[in-house]
């Protein structure tokens, strides 16, 4: 017995001996590079700079106004205000005054919230001189990426200086910093917002609108004399509200955005979510919101040496350039003017550049006071502790994570799978369509294949390929299989094809030959840095990365059908992100692909919403209005008949994939997904 027990164990370690040495020879076959350094990402720049819209050039001011018009009325419709937001839009204004505190010598503070969209409020300061006559000027002051939010003390003297110049000043809280510094607010967790098919910029815009309500709401408000000034994410709600909403007279964004022709190649500058919202640059680039400034006083304020983020030398220059003819048009090219900032030079709205606002405000808002002075008024010892500041909030305020979680709830719309063969088609034919239109999947084909090889390396013949996609993309894959190899089998992995090693041998070993691919941004095909906000990049510029590589991927399966004389293609995915690539590639392509197998798959889409994931987690898991259309459920039901394999289910995956059994009962196919 002990004998046999022996045996039976050497035979086992044998065995895992000789797949282990299978698995490092092959893994040795797929390290090999095929791509140049940086060749994904140098295609992927010039992609999305081919993409940006054009900066129109008018010749007269009726036909700038006009064009000024549809830019923004296109920007609003087609990225702020889509899905839920349309009904945010037009909630009404709801304002809570609470306490008012000592400011110091002349100013006093009220402490109010206001609802950004229902059920959100913010947090605010207003900042109002003592003794008002007449009508005064109305300024919203925003804040950057700042910890200490509306109680970083730059701010609160900007703000006291300003109410001591006679300016009623509004400090608003921002999203994830001081009062509303928590996960739910996180930037990277707008895009759950997205998922569902509603605009996650649409809180932060809304946030700046209501804000500007509130001012224009004071009994002593000059609509004619309304400002907007931050620093940093601060610097882009300036320009972003600024340029958008007319009621806004002068700006002064600072170190806060640059074009998005120059970000793609100044990676400090990619800014987070809210900076490079799905869809923006089909209608605007940051080009566009300088122009859509003029004639109005605006003020560019840049830092020298700028260690963070839109450094002077290389954000300014194309914003001037773009800006100036639009201000010229006006007869005022003096209302375009600029600022950098050499002292202390790096990221900041400290004195120097204060007082470069201060100045600003005094040509343009009391040119007629002799008296005005842009000296900043010391104010040090006014700045009161972030407790003092504190605004008393709702216990359950909303944020991105439960309006999404919100949304999410009664979606995909028409979520009950089909139940008969008639209703299956009707299925197809009504999701397939609106699938496509959500990835925005363009169609590709392969232009050319350029081939290394075959080499034949213990007994596995590889061939090395670069895939020419179109006229934008290269494809890295690698071509294996052993003599007489008849199925194919495509596999790609989300740590690339090199970690696919252990599967791919399997599949040999079953007689398949195997083509390892990495798609857009898997693999040898991911950017080295800022992954996640190359794939917001893609987007803004209208595509979307999962559409892209599903589209890679079905081109190059189309492709090896024809030339390599195959007479079928599955698919392997593993990981939750190749998963999902799989998935969404077999529903849409029942020509080339005749079945997948997805290793670690989500169970539902809703997962990311559920645990608060952000988008650098995976871009394609935050595919805008993915989920009014189909979750994993739907995608799997349009496989259907060909064979759709879930390999090591989680829980989750068993309770959502289960009922797929019926779709294929009601094709003539007794099959389960779930083996």
């Amino acid at each position: 017995m002990l004998i046999r027990a022996l045996t039976v164990a050497l035979i086992i370690l044998a065995a895992s001996c000789v797949l282990a040495d299978a698995r490092s020879d092959v893994a040795k076959l797929l390290e090999r590079t095929l791509l140049e350094t940086d060749q994904t990402l140098s295609e992927t720049q010039k992609f999305t700079d081919s993409h940006v819209a054009a900066l129109p050039v008018p010749k007269s001011v009726a036909e700038w106004e006009r064009s000024a018009k549809t830019i923004r009325t296109q920007t609003l419709v087609r990225t702020v205000f889509r899905g839920e937001a349309a009904k945010w839009r037009d909630a009404p204004l709801k304002v809570e005054w609470l306490e008012t505190i000592p400011g110091g010598p002349g100013y006093r503070i009220k402490k109010l919230r206001y609802e950004a969209l229902p059920g959100m409020w913010i947090p605010a300061l207003l900042y109002e001189p003592e003794k008002i006559t007449g009508k005064t000027p109305v300024f919203l002051n925003v804040s950057g990426h700042e910890p200490l939010g509306k109680g970083v003390d730059y701010k609160q003297i900007r703000c006291i200086n300003l109410a001591k110049r006679g300016i009623v000043a509004l400090s608003p809280e921002w999203f994830g910093m001081g009062q509303l510094r928590s996960d739910g607010f996180a930037h990277g967790k707008m895009n759950q917002i997205d998922l569902c098919g509603t605009s996650g910029l649409a809180p932060f815009y809304l946030a700046l609108h209501r804000g500007i309500d509130v001012l224009l709401s004071l009994e002593n408000a000059d609509s004619a004399r309304v400002g907007v000034a931050g620093l940093s994410g601060g610097g882009w709600q300036t320009i972003l509200i600024s340029a958008l909403d007319p009621r806004v007279t002068l700006a002064n964004p600072v170190a806060g955005y640059s074009s998005f022709l120059t970000r793609s190649r100044n990676f400090s500058d990619l800014g987070d979510s809210e900076q490079t919202p799905v869809d923006l640059a089909t209608t605007a680039d940051y080009t566009h919101l300088t122009a859509l400034m003029a004639p109005r006083p605006t003020l560019l304020t840049y830092n020298l040496n700028d260690e963070c983020c839109f450094k002077a030398d290389h954000a300014l220059p194309q914003l001037l350039k773009a800006g100036r003819p639009f201000f010229r048009l006006y007869g005022k090219d003096g209302n375009l003017r600029y600022h950098i900032n050499a002292e202390p030079g790096d990221h900041n709205f400290q004195k120097e550049n204060r007082e470069a606002l201060y100045q600003m405000i005094g040509l343009y808002f009391f040119a007629d006071d002799k008296t005005y002075s842009a000296a900043e008024i010391p104010s040090d010892k006014e700045v009161k502790k972030v407790e003092e500041l504190t605004v008393e909030l709702p216990e359950k305020n909303a944020d991105f994570n439960s309006l999404a979680t919100a949304l999410a709830a009664s979606l995909p719309a028409d979520a009950e799978l089909p139940g008969t063969s008639s209703a299956v088609t009707k299925f197809r034919s009504a999701r397939r369509p609106k699938l496509a239109a959500a990835l925005r999947r363009p169609t590709y084909t392969v232009q050319d294949a350029e081939g290394i090889g075959p080499e034949v390396q213990g007994g596995i013949k590889v061939i090395y390929w670069k895939f020419k996609i179109g006229s934008d993309w290269t494809v890295p894959a690698v071509d294996l299989s052993r003599e007489g190899a008849k199925e194919a089998v495509i596999v790609i992995a989300d740590e690339g094809r090199t970690a696919a090693a252990e599967r791919i041998v399997k599949l040999l070993d079953e007689g398949k030959r195997v083509l390892a691919i990495d798609p857009l941004a898997i693999g040898e095909s991911k950017f080295r840095t800022h992954a996640s906000l190359f794939g917001l990049l893609i987007s803004t510029v209208g595509e979307r990365p999962l559409g892209i590589q599903s589209a890679q991927v079905s081109a190059i399966a189309r492709s090896w059908l024809e030339h390599q004389k195959l007479r079928q293609i599955a698919m392997v995915g593993l990981g939750p992100r190749s998963s999902l690539i799989t998935l969404v590639t077999a529903a849409l392509d029942e020509v080339a692909i005749s079945g997948v197998e997805v290793q670690d798959c989500l169970g539902s889409l809703k997962e990311s919403i559920e645990q608060n994931r952000g988008v650098e987690t995976a871009p394609e898991f935050f595919t805008f209005g993915l989920l009014e259309v189909a979750d994993i459920r739907q995608l799997a039901a349009l496989i259907a008949p060909r064979p759709a394999v879930f390999v090591a289910p989680s829980e989750r995956v068993r309770q959502e994939i289960g009922p797929l059994k019926g779709v294929y009962k009601a094709l003539g196919k007794n099959f389960d997904p779930l083996p």
